[in-house]
């Protein structure tokens, strides 16, 4: 997903980028931490964990082995987080139905019984992926609201992404708003990633 942000630093298999959003009239920075989501670099990425009020969990709808390592992943995110973290949960590569090999519904249980958020997404078309973030930060919004997390004045939100078994996202199209999360235009890139 980070592959379309200007200010990406690929840094020990993380890579880093911002992006300026508006919820509520308040304009709210989401800084988002991307784990490359390999096993060399586990150690590495929890210490990201730490202060993020959100996370995306990914996983390759068209690789099983992606949404099997799930569970592990996100034990080591919560052991390794605050604990009213808001985690949505990514079925990536929507766009590839025929290769599917985890159905909508087996990620649909999986968030339920962990109480995380669902959805799928498509990061070649961008389909749902300028959502996911919204979705997450409006949640992340709400818990501020309510005084889950203490944060004044300009909201700064920290949202890492992990991608099960290496995974990686970015829309090669971008979403048709240039001030959309993901939108090349809007960050000065280029479009084509990944």
């Amino acid at each position: 997903m980070l592959d379309c942000f200007p200010d990406v630093d690929k840094i020990s298999g993380v890579e880093f980028g911002a992006r300026m959003i508006t919820i509520d009239s308040k304009q709210i920075k989401l800084q988002i931490w991307d784990t490359a989501g390999q096993e060399s670099f586990r150690s590495i990425t929890r210490s990201y964990y730490r202060g993020a009020a959100g996370a995306l969990l990914v996983y390759d709808i068209t690789r099983r082995d992606t949404f099997n390592h799930l569970a592990s992943w996100l034990e080591d995110a919560r052991q390794h987080s605050n604990s009213n973290m808001v985690i949505m949960l990514i079925g990536n590569k929507s766009d590839l139905e025929a290769r599917r090999e985890v159905k909508k519904e087996e990620g649909e249980a999986f968030a339920r019984e962990h109480g995380l958020i669902f959805m799928e997404t498509s990061a070649k078309t961008a389909a749902n992926v300028e959502e996911a973030f919204i979705d997450t930060a409006k949640e992340i919004y709400r818990k501020i609201q309510e005084g889950v997390f203490d944060i004044n004045n300009e909201i700064r939100l920290s949202i890492f992404i992990l991608q099960a078994n290496g995974i990686k996202l970015g829309p090669q199209h971008s979403p048709s708003s240039p001030n959309s999360p993901g939108s090349n235009q809007a960050l000065g890139g280029s479009s084509g990633c990944c």
